[in-house]
């Protein structure tokens, strides 16, 4: 186990979450085992893209808040489409590629084109994508890079 993994705490069967990530994220996704009490799992940790999770059932007693978040970095604007469609199904979408799952996870679903952008020389060009990306919930590259070239 990795010295750091984030614990997860849920007020959902414990299975049906590790399942419903990790038909998300397909790539290196695994569940790695389960420990039961009582008839159900109710601690359990799971692999996505290499990053390990520990997940627990501990009822309604914590909420999740946007304070923390998950990252996913996307190569391009069909893996920001997927994530996007997959994860705010039964959710909530919100502003600049925010959204939370159906189970109260908040991610940010960002294209590496934006950091790209957004870290040129050229403020002016770094400002419009700026500009642009504050009036999206979806991030969207095409609009990025209009918002770039200054059309």
């Amino acid at each position: 186990m990795k010295k750091i993994t984030p614990f997860l705490w849920f007020d959902a069967p414990i299975e049906q979450v590790m399942k419903y990530y990790c038909s998300i994220f397909k790539q290196d996704a695994k569940i790695l085992g389960t420990q039961r009490h009582g008839g159900g799992i109710t601690t359990a940790r799971f692999r996505l893209h290499g990053q390990e999770f520990m997940a627990f059932n501990g009822g309604s007693h914590f909420k999740f808040t946007p304070a923390i978040s998950f990252f996913v970095d996307c190569k391009d604007q069909a893996e920001v489409d997927y994530f996007w469609n997959k994860l705010s199904k039964g959710g909530e979408k919100s502003h600049c590629g925010w959204l939370r799952d159906k189970y109260g996870i908040s991610w940010q679903i960002i294209p590496s084109l934006l950091f790209k952008l957004l870290k040129d020389k050229d403020r002016a060009k770094a400002e419009r994508v700026w500009q642009a990306m504050l009036q999206m919930n979806k991030i969207d590259t095409a609009t990025l890079k209009k918002a770039y070239a200054g059309s």
